[in-house]
């Protein structure tokens, strides 16, 4: 009697592809600690930021200013005069405070009038 075994040259090869698959997939998703009620398009801003290569201490914070919720996106303090860009709920830019030149106004009034709410997400 003559059997013959079957052997698999590749078994792994295939396991191997799945888990590539898997990694490449699910290894490029960050989960961002954002505030619940952060508008959707001041997320996919935050989303975007956080891409960008902000410093350890970035961070989004929300003020009350001239009746708006809006949004300043700060690059932290690792950049020398960094900007900090002021965006309202609809993801417009206002403007951009800091800097070289050291703006403190956005829409003519200066910024130091805005009352702090929270910070939306920080790195």
């Amino acid at each position: 009697m003559n059997l013959r075994i079957r052997i698999q040259r590749y078994p792994m090869k295939k396991y191997t592809t799945i888990a590539l698959i898997a990694i490449v997939t699910f290894g490029g998703c960050v989960k961002l600690d954002i505030e619940k009620d952060t508008p959707k398009c001041i997320v996919k801003e935050i989303k975007q930021f956080q891409r960008s290569g902000v410093c350890d201490n970035a961070e989004v914070a929300a003020y009350t200013f001239q009746g708006k919720t809006l949004y300043a996106f700060s690059l932290g303090n690792c950049q020398v005069d960094s900007q900090a860009d002021v965006l309202d709920d609809e993801c417009k830019l206002l403007g951009s405070l800091g800097g070289f030149v050291g703006n403190t106004n956005i829409n003519g009034e200066p910024f130091s009038n805005a009352v702090f709410l929270k910070t939306i997400w920080s790195k």
